[in-house]
């Protein structure tokens, strides 16, 4: 009886040990889920209002009642949106190519070469990552006045191609690879560049296709830099292409919202294609 008394208790405290982490599981799943929805709720009711008339713009319904699409039209044709978005698009794109050229091969140096001093270096520019932007914009507006850049795509992107993050992240990146195949192409006469170019670069794609993603977006999104660096109409970025449809167009939130919806559309397509990029590169970066 007694055996029998400890079976039936062992049978009962097993599905109620297996209770817990699935009453936590779905505890989470559903804490996510509404941290999803808010997140998502203002995109969301952005998208849908660009799609109203300017009298319903402000009616607080989701779903609009009178769907037009002139709110579009008119971005696209009283104002030179088109050519915000390729000043945006031309910048964002060079600024991440050159990044991620430059940041790879000095976070390769870091992390394999030895040479003196190397470890102050990485420090030196770590410390940078604890420099806000506001600090450092009136000395980058001097210098950049200087040296010339001013109103100049130049301008706009030299100043962001260098970021001490993308050095940081790939330097751990490469202190998780293995050392055996970069010495035996060593020993095969590869000297450090060819080692780098093709056996490096090629090994870290999912982290380089992460940081294309950050580079790209922070800079598609940049506002103050180009604020203050430029003021040619022709080199306006589509942020400040907002900015100054806030101020034309006060009450007219629907073409401002269209706007916006068109800015934010690209950014999103492409963070949905390369999300799974973006987690394999933050599981496998090497952060400790």
């Amino acid at each position: 009886m007694a055996s029998e008394a400890l079976t039936t208790r062992a049978g009962r405290a097993t599905p109620t040990g297996r209770r817990r982490p699935r009453s936590a599981r779905a505890g989470l799943t559903a804490l996510a889920v509404v941290l999803s929805l808010i997140s998502i709720f203002p995109v969301l009711w952005m998208v849908t209002s660009s799609f109203k008339t300017r009298a319903t713009v402000t009616d607080g319904n989701l779903i609009p009642r009178d769907f037009t699409f002139d709110n579009f039209v008119y971005v696209f044709t009283e104002v030179p949106f088109a050519r915000y978005l390729w000043n945006s698009f031309f910048i964002s794109a060079v600024i991440t190519v050159a990044a991620l050229f430059f940041h790879s091969m000095a976070a390769y140096a870091l992390a394999r070469l030895r040479f003196p001093g190397r470890e102050k270096l990485f420090g030196a520019i770590f410390a940078t990552l604890l420099v806000t932007a506001p600090v450092v914009l009136i000395p980058l507006f001097l210098v950049a006045r200087e040296l010339g850049l001013l109103n100049s795509y130049a301008g706009l992107i030299i100043p962001a191609v260098f970021n001490a993050f993308g050095i940081f992240l790939l330097r751990q990146f490469y202190l998780g690879l293995p050392r055996e195949l970069e010495e035996a192409a060593i020993v095969d006469g590869c000297g450090h560049w060819r080692v780098y170019w093709n056996i490096v670069l090629p090994m870290s794609r999912p982290i380089l296709s992460a940081l294309a993603i950050f580079f790209f977006l922070a800079n598609w999104n940049a506002f103050v830099w180009p604020l203050v660096a430029t003021n040619d109409q022709s080199l306006t970025v589509v942020q400040l292409g907002i900015a100054s449809f806030q101020n034309q167009y006060t009450s007219n939130w629907n073409y401002i919202l269209a706007a916006a919806t068109v800015a934010a559309l690209p950014m999103l397509v492409l963070f949905f294609v390369f999300q799974r990029q973006i987690v394999e590169s933050i599981k496998t970066s090497g952060l400790k």
